[in-house]
């Protein structure tokens, strides 16, 4: 049954034979219609930051080049009502850092979304477009123009099945796979409660770093960015304080696997500046770092064989024999 090849055999067989076959093979005519691919998570291309989350897509379907997913890759999000002055910083930022060799990644929305991706375009770099909807499914319609665009210059993803509707709970779930496939987050304009600022959490949650384009105190939609800059976000204002905010320069963008060191490292150093001779709980250190469970889970664990920390009963940790001699 070559038409559902993306399924590995088990589970297309127990399928077949079972009530969801019918689902099955529209899914299947859905993909073919629109050329999409699909990646299961374990497999070479999978997007290894999104791999380290809690709880990753298990099937991801796009359309375009793979190989984007795996960056460098910064995300820029933001309200669809964006100023003018939003409008070109996103664009401007997504431009620079395009041109120094980076993915830029956002979700298709109008308004800030839609610069990022036009800025990364426009300075002939690669873009990612994460939707919340099916494949086949382009939200909003009047973007259908700039998905084809995407498409030639990068990829378009999404984690729910073709023909899913761009239904509002779909948004923040989608968000974690934004921020999860990036190694920061730029957050440039968002109300109070922006759906931007999920994102931003989710960014911080696993690990990556969170940074605002501040704007004026007369826009509501300076507001979130404000308030982020005030909880430790980065300010920033161009692609090179974005780069220099992840540790970057063009050579190490060009160095992918330098880039996965140096996230490593961010985080490791996060783990252990909060703990120290006295025993601290996981959960604590959880909440202290803004880890998610399983990246924090292998970082003491690599800290744990390298001598830096003990890991003690009941999930307890302090500073091993390297930091405390």
């Amino acid at each position: 049954m070559e038409a559902i090849s993306w399924l590995n055999s088990s589970t297309r067989e127990a399928l077949i034979k079972g009530p969801d076959r019918e689902r099955l093979l529209e899914c299947e005519k859905a993909l073919e219609k629109v050329k999409a691919w699909t990646l299961a998570k374990g497999e070479g291309e999978y997007p290894h930051l999104l791999a380290e989350i809690y709880n990753p897509p298990v099937l991801l379907f796009g359309i375009g080049e793979k190989r984007v997913l795996n960056g460098p890759n910064v995300a820029i999000v933001g309200s669809r009502r964006a100023t003018r002055y939003g409008q070109e910083a996103a664009q401007k930022i997504a431009r620079g850092l395009a041109q120094s060799g980076v993915t830029v990644v956002s979700g298709m929305a109008m308004g800030i979304d839609t610069f990022a991706h036009r800025g990364a375009i426009e300075a002939g770099g690669k873009t990612v477009a994460v939707l919340g909807s099916g494949i086949d499914v382009p939200y909003p319609l009047r973007n259908r123009r700039l998905m084809q665009d995407i498409v030639k210059n990068g990829a378009v993803i999404t984690e729910f099945l073709p023909g899913t509707p761009p239904e509002p709970k779909n948004f923040p779930q989608r968000n974690r796979i934004i921020s999860g496939i990036s190694l920061g987050v730029v957050v440039v304009e968002a109300g109070l409660r922006s759906g931007s600022l999920i994102t931003a959490s989710l960014a911080l949650e696993q690990g990556r770093e969170v940074m605002a384009v501040p704007g004026s105190v007369r826009s509501n939609v300076s507001r979130g960015t404000h308030w982020l800059i005030k909880q430790g976000a980065t300010l920033v204002e161009t692609a090179e304080d974005v780069l220099e905010a992840l540790g970057l320069d063009k050579h190490s963008v060009e160095n992918k696997s330098e880039i996965k060191v140096h996230l490593d490292d961010i985080q490791k150093q996060r783990v252990l500046d909060c703990i120290g001779p006295y025993p601290i709980h996981i959960d604590e250190i959880c909440q202290k770092t803004g880890i998610g469970p399983g990246p924090l889970g292998s970082i003491l664990l690599e800290l744990e064989l390298d001598g830096f920390v003990v890991a003690l009963p009941g999930k307890y940790f302090q500073i091993g024999e390297k930091l405390n001699p």
